[in-house]
């Protein structure tokens, strides 16, 4: 096997467990391995530290994933980390209302650049490094035996695949193709997700917890849901008897298929309006015509990939929070979301109580939400922690 020097002094990471090794802190490859092998990590001094997937195309040039030297890197290796990745969302998968969840979640469960959903019974996968795109027919083989799915679908065509020195994939893995929209069942509430066309691995089981924890506050509340997608904001907002909800997102397939979920769930169709527009020019058409609403809920896209683009993806936060606190009145509410892992909840904070001030608004803090419990945070890799949200009440 390859052997990966690290330089004198950055070994202390990988000793922490943390699972990226960084192409500055290499001191020496043995061998000349391709991207995606497995090589084995050793210190300054020649001790061993850990095995991981290399790439000299990638910024973080391994993705470790097993400390235990006598470990061997098989099919029965992935079989332990699947099943265990699966016997984990034991508590999710067993809930009567929900059968849609994220049974794989990369790093944190020891699988750098996997990610698996589980809809229904189809399961959408994401391939983010070339070490998982090596080992994909094990992986895929492994999963079809735990979980016998009628389908398994590739959504790797996302930009992480660049960085890796690899095409995007979108097809086909292994038995049925799933149809156009499959019915799923989130906290009671059916959804028609598109796993092919639809965005990321076809939904966003993320604001799983959220979606129900911000319902309990909308019954008789006028709604605008930005960036609502499929609706799973929308649609929580309408069971637990919001009066009216306005929906708005840029995406024709994601309005049509929230109109399907609204038909679908059975809601007053003249209790929802759905919009599709940019959601910063849309709000600044409410803020010209000084339209109100009771919460405004805000739950963009990643603005911020990476450290580096935190300075501009800040102003874009603070831009959008702005507009969307000129809609409430005192005593309004904003449910406001960031997706980006490199902007933590203290930054994301600030950046509220800029637009908050740029606002002309007095605002509180009376919740705090985050990623539920199908996506996990190893406290040995925080950068896990990608999906903070605060609920503000305007004073």
């Amino acid at each position: 096997m390859v052997e990966v020097k690290l330089k004198k002094g950055k070994e202390k990471a990988v000793l922490q467990m943390h699972p990226w090794v960084f192409s500055g802190a290499l001191e020496k490859v043995k061998g000349s391995p391709e991207n995606g092998d497995i090589v084995k990590v050793i210190a300054f001094n020649g001790d061993f530290l850990a095995y991981g997937f290399f790439n000299d195309q990638s910024r973080v040039a391994v993705r470790l994933i097993e400390w235990n030297e006598d470990k061997k890197i098989d099919r029965n290796w992935y079989y332990e980390k699947i099943k265990n990745a699966i016997k984990a969302r034991t508590h999710v998968l067993h809930n009567p209302q929900t059968n849609a969840c994220r049974l794989i979640f990369s790093e944190a469960d020891f699988l750098p650049g996997l990610i698996v959903d589980k809809y229904a019974d189809f399961l959408s996968v994401q391939i983010l490094s070339s070490g998982i795109e090596q080992a994909k027919p094990v992986i895929i083989e492994v999963l079809v035996d735990l979980l016998q799915p009628k389908g398994i679908f590739d959504r790797s065509d996302a930009t992480a695949r660049t960085h890796e020195g690899i095409e995007a994939e979108n097809g086909l893995l292994w038995g049925e193709n799933p149809p156009e929209f499959i019915e799923v069942k989130e906290n009671g509430i059916l959804y028609h997700i598109n796993i092919a066309e639809g965005q990321k691995s076809g939904f966003y089981c993320d604001q799983r917890d959220n979606r129900r924890i911000l319902a309990e506050y909308v019954e008789g509340k006028t709604v605008l849901d930005c960036f609502s997608y499929s609706g799973g904001f929308t649609l929580n907002a309408l069971q637990q008897g919001a009066k009216a909800v306005t929906s708005v997102d840029s995406s024709a397939l994601a309005i049509q298929t929230l109109n399907q979920n609204i038909s679908l769930n059975h809601f007053q169709a003249d209790k929802h309006t759905a919009i599709q527009n940019d959601v910063n020019k849309q709000l600044r058409i409410f803020g010209d015509k000084e339209r109100k609403f009771d919460v405004v809920i805000l739950d963009p896209p990643k603005y911020a990939p990476s450290r580096s683009a935190l300075d501009r993806a800040a102003r874009a936060y603070k831009d959008l929070n702005r507009r969307g606190l000129m809609l409430l009145e005192k005593g309004g509410l904003l449910a406001t979301f960031s997706c980006s892992g490199a902007m933590d909840i203290e930054s994301f904070k600030q950046v509220l109580a800029w637009a908050a001030l740029d606002a002309g608004k007095e605002i509180q803090v009376i919740r705090q939400f985050c990623q539920p419990e199908d996506h996990p945070i190893r406290l040995s890799f925080p950068e896990g922690e990608y999906l903070k949200g605060l609920l503000i009440r305007v004073v």
